[in-house]
């Protein structure tokens, strides 16, 4: 194995099996963040599939070749700890909270949950109805389902525009041998990263997992590629009318993927445009016209593409208006970028947002694993901090022309007529 120490108490271990391990030490803490992440998500579905690595991912809890459902409930909340789950596009998680004593523990059930599961054909039944209370839980949240709907008609035809937790007809066909077909090929270790953050040892951690069998055989299968990227629908407005007492609407375009270093200027426009509470959409919006309670833009960063959106719920007798108004702030925004002291702001604010960000363990673990998953060098929090003030107005007006001109924002409108 090779170990590498890329900063004062931050070690990654790189397994001849393809597994990648990292690990931070947080002096002063007295807990310990320990995560799974797995590079097979939803993206990576066929659309006759969709939803299936989520539905895996909520069968593991069913049992596993040493603990019961319960006991993988009981095994670390009993002990203070927490233990959790997600599926995303691009990766499965499974991460665990616990006192620094538990940490062995906490490996041990993660373990069993990512390469011991049982996926019983007696427990999908339940599980799958559970999935579609989830799933008819956001078709009854239509500040849920718009995002949805907006993801599809960006995307139509690619998997990062089909629904994480599927559909009820996809689910609906869905069987173990699916979920086992998943299982053996993205659940092993070539296909993993495994981080911890806080009160940690490293040599204890690759002790835990030498154990748990993490490190047997040589490199088989190779980690799961990125999705190839398609071209997203780009602009019009797609209404979808429902019964609601507000209509939501969602604008969003499609932009480049995590590794491009634009990511850092994007993120400061963002916050410019709809990140809080000074932001252009809130003080325009809620303050100036009282349209809508909630308005805010956002971003998201994918392997292998990523969105800019801005959500807003205002009553149906406003929604033109309030449809109006973030129009003109989109193509404000794409003629005059941001002035100088309002990029100054900016990049202050940016910079109070990633040092705040990694005050927890879980944060930090969080950090550690986006480093492997994403494939970029360890980078100080100091090198960040200076990329972030390394941002320029060029490029903050070169992003701005490009990607919120208003014309290229896809509108999804869910609500009354």
């Amino acid at each position: 194995m090779e170990t590498t120490r890329l900063a004062d108490g931050l070690f990654r271990t790189h397994v001849p099996n393809g597994l990648t391990v990292l690990s931070e030490v947080l002096p002063g803490v007295r807990s310990a963040a320990a995560g799974v992440w797995v590079k097979t998500a939803s993206a990576h579905e066929p659309r006759a599939k969709m939803g299936v690595s989520h539905l895996l991912e909520h069968m593991v809890f069913k049992g596993t070749e040493r603990r019961s459902a319960r006991q993988l409930a009981l095994e670390l909340e009993g002990r203070g700890g927490s233990l959790d789950a997600y599926t995303s596009r691009d990766h499965t998680n499974y991460q665990a909270h616990v006192l620094d004593a538990d940490l062995p523990t906490a490996l041990d059930v993660l373990t069993d949950l990512v390469r011991r599961p049982l996926l019983r054909a007696q427990d999908l039944e339940l599980e799958r109805n559970v999935v579609l209370e989830e799933i008819a839980t956001v078709e009854d949240t239509p500040d849920d389902l718009v995002f949805e709907v907006f993801a599809e008609r960006l995307w139509p035809a690619h998997p990062y525009g089909y629904s994480i937790l599927g559909t009820r007809e996809t689910v609906g066909a869905l069987g173990t041998g699916d979920l086992q077909a998943v299982h053996a090929q993205g659940y092993h270790p070539a296909n993993c990263v495994i981080a911890a953050a806080g009160q940690v040892d490293h040599a204890a951690i690759l002790a835990t997992l030498e154990r748990e069998g993490w490190f047997a055989g040589e490199a088989g299968a190779p980690p799961q590629a990125p999705v190839v990227p398609a071209p997203a629908v780009r602009g019009g407005l797609h209404a979808m009318e429902r019964d609601s007492a507000q209509v939501h609407l969602v604008f969003g375009t499609d932009i480049f993927p995590y590794r491009d270093r634009r990511r850092f200027a994007m993120s400061i426009i963002t916050n410019a445009f709809g990140g809080g509470m000074s932001s252009r959409l809130f003080q325009r919006i809620r303050e100036e016209l009282g349209l809508a309670y909630a308005v805010y833009a956002y971003q998201q960063f994918f392997q292998s593409a990523g969105v800019l959106g801005v959500y807003v719920g205002t009553q149906p007798a406003t929604a033109a208006l309030a449809e109006e108004a973030i129009r003109q702030e989109f193509a404000k925004l794409a003629a005059e970028a941001l002035p100088a002291e309002e990029l100054v702001a900016g990049k202050r604010q940016l910079k109070g947002q990633v040092m705040l960000s990694l005050e927890s363990p879980v944060s930090r673990m969080n950090r550690l694993a986006t480093l492997a998953l994403h494939g970029e060098p360890y980078r100080p929090l100091d090198a960040i901090l200076a990329e972030i003030d390394a941002v320029t107005a060029d490029e903050v007006a070169a992003i701005t022309q490009e990607f919120f001109d208003p014309a290229r924002q896809t509108v999804v409108r869910l609500g009354p007529e």
